[in-house]
């Protein structure tokens, strides 16, 4: 036995007398714990020599037969293995095939005839969209869009007022830069024309909000 076999048999040793559990042996010998359990499974029934690799003697990984490299294609692409990726199939050849073929070894033959190891898919995040208010008045949604309005080549501020029930235009003001008179006037035509509203939203500009608004204290923000 190898020094990497005595190793992996003293751990599975340890396994078996209960002075380490499944997951324990599989960080240390850097397997997962379906293969410690197997190997376990195995020594109990055969002792050491379980852990002999059953491919000893066999030609490295970039000189298997082409049968051995067709078969291990054939059944990676088969319905059965099909979606399990390279790691996964790994332990699924040992347990099911009885073929034990290194991770590297397994990695080259399948990468080289065009096979890739399925990814798992995340599943994308579903952002649902706020409702709309119910009545016309309940929120205002104010911004500013620079634009080059009159097509000289300056640009200026449409401050606008928006609805957020009905989508409709309740007040607009333009400026040569985005400005806190520019919202000001936007807002005095809103009162004048439909009442004040219910609430106000806006971005986090800095006309709205300091940046150093969390960083005052109350004396400060008092004294303005």
């Amino acid at each position: 036995m190898s020094q990497t076999q005595l190793n992996r048999y003293h751990v599975i040793s340890m396994v078996i007398d209960k002075s380490m559990t499944n997951s324990e042996a599989a960080q240390a010998l850097d397997l997962s714990v379906r293969q410690i359990i197997r190997l376990k499974k195995g020594v109990k029934k055969e002792g050491p020599s379980f852990l002999v690799h059953k491919n000893k003697g066999r030609k490295p990984s970039h000189a298997f037969s082409e049968d051995f490299v067709s078969k291990i294609v054939a059944l990676k692409k088969s319905d059965s293995y099909q979606s399990a990726n390279f790691m996964h199939f790994q332990e699924l050849l040992e347990e099911h095939e009885n073929i034990t073929i290194s991770y590297n070894a397994l990695h080259t033959i399948l990468s080289s005839n065009g096979v890739k190891s399925p990814k798992k898919h995340r599943k994308k995040k579903v952002h649902h969209r706020r409702k709309r208010k119910a009545k016309e008045g309940q929120l205002i949604q104010i911004d500013a869009s620079p634009h080059d309005w009159f097509g000289t080549g300056e640009k200026y501020d449409i401050h606008g007022a928006i609805d957020d029930s009905t989508g409709k235009i309740m007040g607009l003001y333009m400026t040569k830069n985005e400005c806190r008179q520019g919202y000001f006037e936007t807002l005095r035509s809103v009162v004048l024309n439909y009442g004040i509203p219910v609430s106000i939203y806006t971005d986090r500009h800095t006309i709205f909000r300091s940046p150093k608004a969390d960083k005052l204290t109350i004396e400060e923000q008092l004294a303005g």
